[in-house]
């Protein structure tokens, strides 16, 4: 008929109408600060997202248990943190043997999603010493960096979509690598508006700013 319609305006209060009622509210921030729980940062085909990782305690003989759809290199990513933590037992206010008499499971929810890649092992790591101490991790803090058996921090891809995501989830302390640093000079302010960005070396150093609070005696070392 030839008849021009009228542009339609679609407003943020609109979108229930229109799509229904939100399923799900993924990709936030917590709530308050909490023991074992760790956020880290993925890299997806879609962007970047951010990643809750757990760690449970439980009495045992040290087996590490590792849920939520995870990719063997992921799993090898929490069995290198595990040992890092093992490692650094004493410095952390454990007892050298502590892992005779526990099990550890690691799990990242959404397990309906599969996930793989190296950079969580930071976050791995973290949510492990907080389980085991007892410490909670600052609920403003996000990871990403994959971890050593010496506990190094290793560099990571996908690095300012992750950062977007930490934006996107009201984070505002992001650990990356060191490494990743120079990356940070080729991206605009927007991507980094509103972050705090702490470069780190190892993961003692990711401890020292992720944990609400140190170990007593705690000292930096590099096993």
């Amino acid at each position: 008929s030839g008849e021009v319609k009228p542009p339609v305006t679609i407003r943020r209060e609109d979108l229930e109408d229109w799509l229904g009622v939100a399923r799900y509210r993924y990709g936030e921030a917590e709530a308050e600060d909490q023991v074992g729980v760790v956020t880290g940062l993925a890299w997806t085909e879609t962007g970047g997202e951010l990643l809750q990782i757990e760690a449970a305690i439980t009495p045992g003989r040290g087996k590490l248990t590792i849920t939520g759809h995870l990719g063997e290199v992921m799993q090898e990513s929490a069995h290198a943190a595990f040992t890092y933590v093992r490692a650094r037992a004493e410095a952390l206010g454990l007892e050298r043997d502590f892992y005779r008499r526990v099990d550890v499971h690691v799990h990242v929810p959404e397990g309906a999603i599969p996930k793989d890649g190296p950079s969580a092992g930071i976050a791995m790591a973290t949510a492990i010493a907080s389980a085991l101490t007892k410490i909670p991790v600052k609920r403003q803090v996000c990871m990403t960096g994959e971890i050593t058996l010496r506990g190094k921090v290793l560099p990571i891809g996908g690095l300012k979509e992750k950062l977007l995501a930490a934006q996107r989830g009201g984070l505002r302390d992001v650990l990356i690598p060191e490494e990743n640093m120079p990356e940070l000079r080729e991206m605009e302010p927007e991507a980094l508006e509103g972050l705090e960005i702490h470069p780190v070396r190892h993961m003692d150093e990711v401890l020292r700013l992720a944990l609400v609070r140190l170990p007593e005696g705690f000292a930096e070392g590099k096993v």
